[in-house]
């Protein structure tokens, strides 16, 4: 049956504004060439420090860059942060978590022991860690969150299809002869992932977060590429002086981890997921 989209938008406003939070960051990244109305690294010292004016709606910073053209540029950086870093964990979760659950026995144990290994670290001191090792980068950031944060999604499947794989449709499966393969990743896995989705959504506001701490930490992003949270960084020193060059890429984090909050909530009540 088709829902009008004014019934639609108006039983899952939160998904609508959510949706439509992270639809204009989208925009921004895309369009940064196009709207940006200035380099983002061009360094100009004759307007060090200016207040926002009509030239610079943001202000610039200690260097002279305009502000509202790094803080679009850094759109680019920070969406790839939240996109890639909950990506990569989400699909390793995924699928140790489907194998685990529908295994059990000596798999399911050794899985869930790994589990146990990594939950016994503090999260962001584990992910400090392997950045140490690999060296300062988006690229390290990546890595580490790949093999940390697979950890609740793997949680999750499991916890699912340790229910699903003794429902109805799976023992019919089974006395058809399908494969376990099949059964698991065709018959059981859709069933299994809708609360996985959700979560990634609130995920993504802490891997957004996790980036810019990185960044402000110096082990993310290195200057002088526009990213929120290095943008933070240098306007520390500048805050009682120069306020504008931390607040406006500051309020950017907040608004676009406030955007997925609100995707993640809109999907779990369109979904009828209980997070």
């Amino acid at each position: 049956m088709n829902v009008p989209w004014s019934r639609f938008l108006g039983r899952h406003m939160t998904l609508a504004i959510g949706a439509a939070t992270l639809g204009l960051f989208l925009a921004v990244a895309l369009a940064a060439p196009l709207i940006s109305p200035y380099d983002p690294i061009y360094q100009d010292a004759a307007v060090r420090l200016a207040m926002p004016s009509l030239a610079h709606p943001f202000g610039t910073d200690n260097f002279g860059r305009d502000i509202l053209s790094r803080v679009i540029w850094g759109t680019r950086i920070d969406l790839q942060i939240a996109v890639i870093g909950v990506v990569f964990p989400f699909l390793i979760g995924t699928f140790i978590g489907t194998v685990a659950g529908f295994f059990g026995g000596i798999v399911d144990t050794v899985f869930m022991r790994l589990v146990d290994i990594i939950l016994a670290f503090p999260f962001l001191v584990l992910m400090l860690s392997i950045i140490a090792i690999l060296g300062p980068g988006l690229s390290s950031f990546y890595i580490a969150m790949a093999l940390v944060g697979w950890v609740s999604y793997a949680r999750l499947i499991r916890a699912q299809m340790l229910v699903l794989k003794s429902s109805d449709y799976a023992v019919a499966a089974v006395s058809l002869g399908f494969s376990r393969a099949r059964i698991m990743f065709r018959h059981l896995l859709p069933n299994a992932v809708a609360g996985s989705i959700v979560f990634s959504m609130s995920d993504a506001v802490l891997v957004l977060l996790n980036g810019a701490a990185i960044s402000y930490l110096g082990l993310g992003v290195q200057p002088p590429v526009a990213e929120w949270g290095v943008m933070v960084a240098e306007g520390q020193s500048f805050i009682t002086t120069a306020w504008w060059i931390t607040l406006f890429p500051g309020l950017s984090i907040v608004v676009l981890a406030f955007g997925f909050s609100l995707l993640g909530d809109g999907l779990g009540e369109w979904l009828g997921v209980n997070e």
